[in-house]
């Protein structure tokens, strides 16, 4: 399925050649399904969704048989993942990694934990495994676990995030590990995703630009939300779930969570439900300014990007 994952540049380069552009539709809570990991893939981008978005172990089965049937219908579309939550809450971990299993999904993203659960059975059936990490000892302790590839959550990233800085991330994993990195963060253009590729990462890992298309589970408002929402509109917040992650302030506001002038009203007594009316979003959202298409919105990256890389490649750029 994949080149030998111990070769670390090798898989770098034959991830390069499966994708038009160096683009990871990132797996979103609520938001990722068939629809959007089909599109995304066709487009020519990576993709994964999160196994608990499927409400049962028996709609999983029937997701992954969709997206293994649109794979063989065509076979040179983008490679395709599964988010699995490793973290001992999910008590559903078990059923779905065996069901991830049976479908032999391409790649499986760990989140939440060290990947080592997963990392020995994903292997076995030839699959690869990324992990996304939020600092450097972590991001040690999942190539420990086996991880092939790394999601470094940076400040700014939709939903749950990181903190550090993408330069400084970046360049000090990449002092460990040779095999390819993806990076989360305000990714929602093609310079951003060519900016990675000068820092010697390899994807950007991209949710907010994808919450507002069609393809998307988000509901309406959610989409609408993105569409007029700038940086200044996106507030961490640990008052969710207890984990700090990039909410619309208006949603949150909305919800009782915190008062207008952004005191807390709410600390610990909401739980991951709570997603579907707390809307979360990323720094990116900025530049989103429509609902458009899946593929679209893909275009106009790998458009974007050409242009960027063509533009650096000129003399006295």
């Amino acid at each position: 399925m994949w080149p030998d994952k111990t070769d670390g540049p090798a898989l770098r380069t034959h991830l390069r050649e499966r994708l038009r552009l160096p683009l990871f539709v990132a797996p979103m809570f609520l938001i990722s399904g068939p629809d959007l990991i089909v599109a995304s893939a066709r487009a020519g981008a990576l993709s994964a969704f999160p196994s608990v978005n499927a409400r049962s172990p028996r709609d999983l089965d029937a997701w992954l048989d969709r997206l293994n049937a649109a794979a063989a219908e065509q076979p040179e579309a983008a490679p395709w993942g599964v988010n699995l939550i490793v973290h001992r809450s999910n008590a559903r971990l078990e059923e779905d990694l065996a069901a991830t299993v049976r479908a032999r999904a391409p790649l499986v993203v760990a989140s939440v934990g060290a990947p080592d659960i997963v990392a020995g059975p994903v292997h076995d059936y030839g699959g690869l495994v990324f992990s996304d990490v939020a600092s450097l000892r972590h991001a040690r302790k999942a190539v420990a676990a086996g991880a092939d590839g790394l999601v470094l959550l940076t400040a700014g990233a939709g939903g749950n995030t990181g903190w550090l800085n993408p330069f400084a991330f970046i360049a000090e994993t990449r002092r460990f590990f040779d095999g390819p990195i993806a990076v989360a963060g305000a990714i929602g253009s093609g310079r951003a995703l060519h900016a990675l590729e000068v820092l010697d990462a390899d994807l950007g890992y991209a949710g907010t630009p994808f919450i507002a298309t069609h393809e998307s589970l988000a509901r309406p408002g959610h989409k609408d939300m993105v569409t007029r929402t700038d940086a200044d509109g996106v507030t961490l917040s640990d008052l969710v779930t207890g984990i700090p992650a990039n909410f619309a302030r208006e949603s949150l506001i909305a919800e009782g969570i915190i008062a207008p002038d952004g005191a807390p009203l709410h600390r610990g007594s909401l739980d991951v439900g709570s997603w579907k009316s707390v809307w979360s979003m990323g720094h990116g959202a900025g530049g989103v300014d429509d609902v458009r298409g899946t593929a679209e919105r893909i275009d106009q990256l790998l458009t974007e990007w050409r242009a960027a890389r063509q533009h650096m490649a000129r003399p006295g750029s």
